[in-house]
């Protein structure tokens, strides 16, 4: 493509009339980007996005990720012109367009396929939830990630089953966030040349131009980053947008940033405050000027020309629907040649495990060397993904003490390849290391996610504070991303209270959609990882301990299988009505135990539930919760190395609860336990306490 042909200059007119009339019917939403940036994203669906329109899922589609989450209308609008096809069960309709009309003229109403910012699984099409800014630029890079992974794992001679590439507008906003830093300094180290940033250099932002507080030399950045960078003075000239594109396309051992210089509602010339531009409607006299300037007809509302759907079928659709018939034809072939690994790739794509895949799975026997959570967990790990070869992950540069380290047979580090002929062994490896990066590894994962494959990422439970927009967006989009959290407690011991969580097991149990399992020894780990694994739509947070904590002898105590039910009576008074209930999760279960087993010497009748999950034990039914917490009993004794706050929901508001008021201590962990409280023996006091009070009441 050189020049700007009439029919492009219609096209790109209309994605901005309709990203317009779709702001200004919702009298609410930015129309500033997707005016400015109409040409950009328009000149890379029309002439180089290989998708398939009718089906959005094709696992070897190229991804757009709109990082610039508030320029909605341009992505729906884009949508909608291209006649990308709906699939999966929340629509109510099959055979219809992925964004309709009437979807565009609902924007940001309830309901509407068309939210206020982008959402995964609502609407096909949308890659990936965006909105807060920076993480659709760290997803894309985990996009990256898994394309290159893919590629080196199951691409053979002659059979280039995974070869996409990916790309994210990026806004000044995106550009700011500290995460975009994070996620670009590693892409730029991994050296993921099929990923491509496309920054529109706009210069606003809501409190005005980015000289209030930005002015630094991003170009100079990101070629320290060991990226490419590629200059497009004019948002609106497709010769230059073509000949950038292009050259990403050829480039082999970097990813490309490419900064398009655009103006906030370019093209109409009248606005005076490009402020409003970017985070209000228009109004209706500024909507007729800009359309005027565009060459629309000012009074037509979500009007399109003829020939523009059929414009973008002929060249979008057209070529996307080759590119996937072509690979499908591929993917017949290799499945007879390579029968396995092409079940694999089906198993994955469908988020199925293998049959076999918890064969492997390890039995604890009771020990009189106690053993942490974190060892025992790092042991099932390496057995599952053994048998699950599309899972793989890393920590934050914590995996020698996370023990999320693939050993073995599994060992190999993702890296950059040293020379171009080694892309197939260095990016074959399952041991990812994120570096210092937490809130990058939590966006990256689950880009990984949503390409399909089954990350794990991991750091100390007390650094889920630099994670937290990534791991609400993981429940959010439904997605089974396994987090992995470790130094759980206080009980970390000497790294004291800068390194001791206090409120974050209430913070992660909060948030809507994910399930925290924090397991008491070593066979609640094994039923646990059951669990995680067993999870298609929602991220789990394990969360396990660096002290060592007693492997319950189960001929004694009851099955570690009730894990799976989030809470369960794990020891009981002999004739199943105790006197006081005592309530614990990890490390603080076996505190439990001992006091259990003190007071039954005393003739003392108690009841120990372990609690691992809280949001699985509410997924039961009335008659199992209440047949672990009968009612009736309302002496309670609640113990948590954590804030208290929500525990009142099962101690009761009678009930003791021996948690955390303040922060922690620096110390050995025992010495720091004994300080807060956290014995048998306090907690045999408290269950006395209990007893003697409610025997009162």
């Amino acid at each position: 493509m050189t020049d700007q042909t009439q029919i492009d200059r219609i096209c790109i007119a209309t994605l901005r009339s309709l990203s317009i009339d779709a702001v200004e019917n919702a009298h609410s939403g930015h129309p500033g980007t997707p005016m400015g940036a109409a040409a950009t994203a328009y000149c890379l669906w029309q002439y180089f996005l290989r998708y398939d329109p009718d089906d959005p899922e094709w696992p070897n589609r190229d991804r757009f990720v709109l990082s610039a989450g508030h320029a909605s209308a341009l992505l729906y609008s884009l949508l909608h012109l291209t006649s990308v096809r709906a699939m999966g069960p929340r629509y109510d309709e099959s055979n219809r367009e992925a964004v309709t009309l009437d979807d565009l003229k609902r924007f940001r109403q309830a309901g509407s396929r068309c939210t206020g910012h982008p959402e995964y699984r609502w609407t096909s099409g949308v890659e990936t939830t965006t909105g807060p800014l920076g993480q659709g630029a760290g997803v894309s890079v985990g996009m990256a990630i898994a394309g290159r992974w893919l590629a080196a794992t199951y691409n053979r001679p002659g059979f280039d089953l995974f070869n996409h590439h990916v790309y994210a507008l990026c806004s000044d906003g995106d550009i700011m966030e500290g995460i975009s830093a994070e996620a670009a300094s590693l892409a730029g180290h991994l050296q993921l040349a099929n990923l491509c940033w496309i920054y529109d250099d706009n210069r606003v932002t809501i409190e005005g131009s980015t000289d209030l507080t930005f002015t630094e030399d991003v170009a100079a950045r990101f070629t320290a980053y060991r990226w490419k960078v590629e200059h497009v003075d004019d948002a609106n000239d497709l010769t230059q947008l073509t000949r950038a594109y292009e050259k990403f396309r050829t480039l082999q051992d970097r990813p490309t940033l490419i900064i398009v210089r655009s103006h906030i509602g370019y093209g109409a010339p009248h606005k005076q405050d490009t402020r409003e531009a970017h985070g209000e409607p228009l109004g209706p006299e500024e909507a007729r000027r800009a359309k005027e300037f565009y060459g629309c007809d000012p009074d037509a509302q979500f009007h399109i020309p003829d020939g523009v759907k059929e414009h973008f079928n002929a060249h979008f659709g057209e070529r996307g629907k080759a590119a996937h018939m072509a690979w499908k034809q591929l993917l017949t072939t290799y499945r007879s040649q390579y029968p396995d690994l092409a079940e694999q790739i089906e198993y994955m794509q469908d988020r199925r495990l293998p049959p076999d895949w918890d064969a492997d799975l390890p039995a604890f026997p009771p020990d009189a060397k106690d053993l942490a959570t974190r060892e025992s967990s790092g042991t099932v790990l390496n057995a599952i993904a053994s048998k699950v070869p599309w899972i793989l992950g890393g920590a934050a540069d914590l995996a020698p003490s996370t023990k999320t380290e693939l050993k073995g047979a599994l060992s190999g580090d993702f890296q950059a390849p040293a020379l171009p002929t080694d892309h197939e062994r260095s990016y074959r490896g399952r041991n990812l290391h994120f570096g210092l990066r937490e809130h990058a590894m939590c966006a990256i994962s689950n880009g990984m996610s949503l390409s399909k494959l089954r990350p794990y990422a991991s750091s100390f439970l007390v650094f889920t504070d630099y994670c937290r927009a990534a791991l609400r967006l993981s429940a959010m989009m439904e997605i089974p991303i396994i987090y992995i959290w470790t130094h759980d407690s206080i009980s970390l011991g000497e790294d004291g209270p800068t390194h001791q969580p206090i409120a974050h097991l209430a913070s992660l149990r909060a948030t809507p959609g994910m399930i925290v399992l924090r397991p008491a020894d070593a066979n609640e780990v094994v039923e646990a990882w059951r669990v995680i694994m067993r999870q298609t739509e929602r991220p789990v947070c394990l969360i396990l301990s660096r002290q060592a904590v007693t492997t319950l002898d189960r001929s004694r105590y009851a099955s570690e299988s009730g894990v799976s039910c989030g809470a369960y009576v794990l020891a009981d008074a002999p004739d199943g009505k105790p006197d006081v209930l005592l309530l614990g999760t990890g490390s603080e279960v076996s505190l439990c135990v001992f006091a259990y087993e003190q007071l039954k010497s005393e003739g003392i009748n108690a009841r120990v539930i372990s609690m691992p999950s809280w949001e699985l034990f509410e997924h039961q039914n009335q008659e199992y919760r209440d047949s672990v917490l009968p009612p009736k009993i309302i002496a309670r004794v609640a113990v948590e190395e954590a804030s208290i706050f929500g525990w009142e929901r099962y101690a009761g508001t009678s009930g003791a609860i021996l948690g955390m008021r303040c922060f922690g201590l620096s110390g050995p962990g025992k010495i720091v336990a004994d300080h807060f409280g956290f014995t048998p023996g306090h907690v045999v006091v408290a269950a006395k306490e209990q007893i003697a009070r409610h025997a009162q009441g």
